[in-house]
């Protein structure tokens, strides 16, 4: 693999720091607090071309490929992973799913509002009874003439209570994966209800809810490709979604990096700097390497994808090992920082709560084994 990054991905990156280091550094620490990012500031994501990465002009994007799209991830997970969060759901998991598998008029309808950020999409495909286990899901969308009747809920969904459109899956067939299909549901459609999840211990920016579906009628035609297709459009979609993860967490990582070599230069103990403590030294080394390795897991699944050859495995790789090395880092940081880590002055213990999710949802670490495991071996170890 040989990637090296254009002058345009340069500048793009250079611009996306400026932005965020001016416009949103100065505030996330009172985002978290609050429970809630400003919401006005999602647009200007959308002016700033976030949303757009990947996405054809014709429907309101800046197109750009998957690694432009990493790299932007990662600036935004080096600042707030709320942030990340709702690019990686809205544009990654909805945006590109409607892309790849939506009619014309879907396309039309609903990207240019996600590429602008005016019009948030949010994926819901866990249940209260069914995370890892998504085939074994119980929402059902039943065919009524012309609709489908809709009934059951969703938990822990990113962008909930502000989404638009949501990414709906259900059961409209046979039990297991084949009895999937995928919806493109207005989210001010009569029986569509939600509650918004607070108190999270991190990303805590972001909108996170309980979706819950009572004889919510959909008109056929938001089907999002065939009836029995919505397991394969989730799984795909989740692939790729877990690069977007591991780049968001690489991000977590050079943050504990910048912010631990900028505190051990200035802070000092027994009449010199701490930076020149060995065991420091030893902290610092080990977060530099871990972002290193991650950032290449990255680069390389992205590579895949670009040259369309098979990346599932690299993107479990890439997701399992940035999120472990993001709590790593951030566990680290606090140490470094001492009792400075303990508050929110200081950013670390912001990263260490953001980072702990991310080993968590998109596929769990001990699912990602499992993957990384059935590709070595052939063998399954799911039932």
């Amino acid at each position: 693999m040989e990637l090296t990054l254009t002058e345009e991905q340069r500048d793009f990156v250079d611009l996306a720091r400026d932005f965020l280091e001016r416009e949103a550094v100065p505030h996330r620490a009172q985002w978290d607090r609050a429970e809630s990012i400003d919401t006005a500031f999602i647009p200007r994501m959308g002016e700033m071309g976030f949303f757009g990465l990947t996405i054809p002009e014709e429907y309101g994007g800046i197109g750009g490929d998957m690694l432009s799209y990493a790299l932007a991830l990662e600036e935004l997970g080096r600042v707030d992973s709320s942030l990340r969060g709702l690019v990686s759901v809205s544009l990654g998991l909805v945006g590109k799913s409607i892309l790849s598998h939506g009619t014309q008029e879907q396309k039309e309808r609903w990207l240019p509002g996600i590429c602008a950020g005016t019009g948030l999409g949010c994926f819901a495909l866990t249940e209260p009874d069914t995370g890892s286990d998504a085939g074994s899901l119980r929402t059902t969308a039943v065919r009524d003439g012309d609709d489908y009747v809709v009934n059951g809920s969703k938990i822990f969904i990113t962008n909930g209570t502000w989404a638009r459109v949501c990414l709906l899956f259900a059961r409209t067939g046979e039990a297991g994966p084949r009895g999937i299909s995928a919806f493109l549901v207005d989210t001010s459609t009569p029986g569509f209800s939600l509650r918004p999840i607070e108190g999270k211990l991190g990303l805590r920016g972001q909108a996170t809810a309980e979706l819950t579906f009572e004889g919510m009628r959909v008109p056929a035609d938001c089907l999002l490709d065939e009836e029995g297709k919505g397991f394969k459009i989730a799984m795909s979609a989740l692939d790729k979604g877990r690069i977007s993860v591991a780049s968001g967490c690489v991000g977590i990582v050079q943050a504990c990096l910048e912010a631990s070599v900028e505190y051990v230069k200035q802070r000092h103990q027994f009449g010199k700097p701490i930076a020149s403590f060995q065991l420091v030294q030893e902290m610092i080394a080990e977060m530099s390497v871990d972002a290193d390795a991650a950032r290449m897991l990255v680069w390389r699944a992205c590579d895949l994808v670009m040259r369309d050859e098979p990346f599932g495995t690299a993107a479990s790789k890439a997701k399992y090992f940035a999120s472990e090395a993001a709590v790593r880092a951030a566990n680290l940081a606090v140490q470094v920082h001492g009792g400075y880590g303990f508050i929110d002055e200081f950013p670390v213990q912001k990263f260490l709560r953001d980072a702990r999710v991310m080993t968590l949802y998109e596929g769990t670490s001990q699912i990602q084994k499992l993957l990384i495991g059935r590709a070595e071996t052939g063998i399954s170890a799911f039932l």
